[in-house]
Parts: C-alpha cells; sequence; structure tokens
C-alpha cells in the first residue's frame, strides 16, 4: 500500500523549512497591480504585497528581484502576505546593530529639531541625538539656557552632514541614540595629548555666559571662567568678548573632555606694578566697589582693589558696614599691609582719621 505524505514530510524531505511571520525571505515580481504586487516564493509558494507596504520610491517590475518580510505565511486564499517596507526595516536593524557592535562611524543627516535634540533617519529606522551628545562644534551654548535660542542653533543643523556613532540601540524598544561626540572622542583624545597647561592656542568664542565663556579649540571645547577674562573686576562677560571672536588664549588647566583657558594671563598681570604706589602706613584714597557684613572693598587703581575690615571701620563695637560707607562714595584710608604672594591690602578707615 501506497503511504500518504503530508507537505510537513515533503518539506522537511526536500530540505525546504516553511516560512513563518517575521521571516526575511527573498523573491520575484510575478506581476504588478493597481492595489498590489504579487511575488513569487519559490518553494514557498506565491505572497502579496499591499501597495501601501512597498515602500517610497520602489520601482517595481515582472521578473525583479526582491526582498520581502512574512507578515502571514499563509492566508485563507493560501498565499503568503508579504511587507517590502519591514523587510527594509528589519534589514536595517541588523545593520545597524553590526554598525553599533563595530563601532564604525557614519554620516548622517538630521530631517526635524525639538528642544531635546535632532531627529534622524538611516536605513528606514527613525532615531534620535540628544543635544548632550553634539559636539563642541555644534553644542549650542546659550545665555541663561534661552530655549529658542537653542532651538534656532539645533533647526541650522538639519539637513547638514553629521558624523556620528551609534550610542544605544534596541529593536525590542524601537530604540536608535546617536552620538556625535563619540564619533570624534578617539580624534580628540589625540588632540588632548598634545596640549599641556601653559601652552598658547587660538579658538573661536562660541557662546558668552553669566560665568564666562565658551571657545572652540579646533574642535575641543574650551571654557574661559570670568576670573580669567581680564584682570579688572569682571561683572559681564560680555562687556569683554562676544560671540564670534577669534581669540588667542592660554591653557590653565586640561580636564576630562574640556580645556580651562584664560585670556587675562596673556597679558602681564597690571597689580604687581600697580601695587607698588600703595606702602604700609600710607594714606590712601579709595572708592568703594562693594559692601558686606564683614568689611568693605576699596578699589584703589584699576587693578588693585583691598579690604577694610569692619574691626577697622570705628572704635566702637557693633558697627554697621552699611551705615559706615555708600557704595561708589570715595574716602581716605590707611594702608595696614600689602601682601603681595596673596595679592591683598588691608585697609583701616579709623587710623586714617
Amino acid at each position: 500500500m501506497s503511504k500518504t505524505v503530508t507537505m510537513e514530510e515533503l518539506l522537511a524531505a526536500s530540505d525546504i523549512q516553511q516560512i513563518k511571520a517575521g521571516d526575511v525571505i527573498d523573491g520575484k515580481v510575478l506581476s504588478v497591480k493597481k492595489h498590489e504586487i504579487w511575488v513569487d516564493l519559490g518553494p514557498n509558494g506565491v505572497g502579496v504585497v499591499m501597495r501601501r507596504e512597498i515602500g517610497p520610491g520602489q520601482e517595481l517590475e515582472e521578473g525583479k528581484d526582491i526582498t520581502v518580510s512574512v507578515v502571514d505565511p499563509e492566508l485563507d486564499e493560501g498565499h503568503a502576505l508579504l511587507s517590502m517596507k519591514r523587510a527594509a526595516k528589519d534589514k536595517g536593524w541588523d545593520e545597524l546593530q553590526r554598525v553599533f557592535e563595530d563601532k564604525e562611524t557614519l554620516e548622517v543627516y538630521a530631517y526635524d529639531a525639538n528642544r531635546g535634540g535632532l531627529l534622524i533617519e538611516l536605513e528606514g529606522i527613525r532615531g534620535f541625538m540628544p543635544v548632550s551628545q553634539l559636539s563642541a562644534d555644534h553644542y549650542p551654548r546659550v545665555s541663561g539656557a534661552d530655549k529658542d535660542e537653542i532651538m534656532q542653533k539645533l533647526t541650522s543643523l538639519i539637513k547638514k552632514p553629521l558624523t556620528v556613532r551609534i550610542l544605544d540601540i534596541s529593536r525590542k524598544e524601537n530604540k536608535l541614540i546617536f552620538s556625535e561626540k563619540e564619533a570624534v572622542k578617539d580624534d580628540m583624545q589625540e588632540r588632548f595629548a598634545k596640549l599641556t597647561v601653559g601652552d598658547e592656542v587660538e579658538g573661536l568664542v562660541t557662546g558668552v555666559i553669566d560665568f564666562g565663556a565658551f571657545v572652540n579649540v579646533d574642535g575641543i571645547e574650551g571654557l574661559i571662567h570670568i576670573s580669567e577674562i581680564s584682570w579688572e573686576r569682571v561683572e559681564d562677560p560680555k562687556k569683554y568678548i562676544k560671540t564670534g571672536d577669534a581669540i588667542k588664549a592660554k591653557i590653565i588647566a586640561i580636564d576630562k573632555d574640556r580645556l580651562s583657558l584664560s585670556l587675562k594671563q596673556m597679558q602681564e598681570d597690571p597689580w604687581l606694578s600697580e601695587v607698588k604706589e600703595f606702602k604700609k602706613g600710607g594714606l590712601v584714597e579709595g572708592r568703594v566697589t562693594r559692601i558686606t557684613p564683614f568689611g568693605a572693598f576699596v578699589q584703589l587703581s584699576p587693578s588693585v582693589e583691598a579690604l577694610v575690615h569692619v574691626s577697622e571701620m570705628s572704635n566702637d563695637e557693633g558697627t554697621d558696614p552699611e551705615k559706615v560707607f555708600k557704595v561708589n562714595e570715595t574716602k581716605q584710608f590707611k594702608v595696614l599691609d600689602v601682601d603681595t604672594e596673596s595679592r591683598k591690602i588691608a585697609l583701616s578707615l579709623k587710623d586714617a582719621k
């Protein structure tokens, strides 16, 4: 008697694997209809791709080899339901996973931006690059974290080539995060290795904020703290430096991924020459610049500031500096001490009378 052979047994005997949902397989276009495309899947039969699942920009004709993803291996009519869009995305995830594991760099273009960063599509998959992952060249340095100004700077990066690495990827969570900082990290380390404290460098000011200014030094981020802008007391950095200025500065410290820079150390300290005018025991005239509970600060020359301690204001106990001084008024003082090492001068109001 002849034995009835099932389709599963025939497939097993011919070493053909049955297709299942999620498989990515190759096929050949059988026919192109208005609303669908029929595909020859060889031993796996015939499948159909609905027009919405073809993907943009695809030109299809009979006999063309294509790659499809199996949505349903067998509909009621007996053929498979397929998707070209999903196949491209699945292949894209595989390729991006490989790029991530191999730590390769990519050139990408942002198609949009929001206040958090840039939106990027690659291999049919949408990803994101947070503001924090932008390189020093592109990081938006703005005063007071002005959201509109940040958005304006991010928008200027749309459709511009950006060299990135994949920072994080998860097909399951549909997560794809890019980083420009990581892409330039190796190059940055090489540049950092060539720099030492004391070097004079040239850079471009990328942002001026309340506590200083950011400077791009050949792609490396540098910071000039407000205290390193000028030998004078700086209240507003924007009066001394502006975004877009090309400057020369001295490296005073090298941190993990940032340079600490100084503008004032490019010039001789005027304090050292001006302080020679003031001798211990001498009488001087100065302008009150600040009043605090413990005393008052007095400007003796453009670069020299001195302190009148509260105990040196009057012989009375419990003296209130606010009642003794007014900001910007000029008075005569006696020099109690000149400490050039600590850059301090102590004054007395009571002994000057």
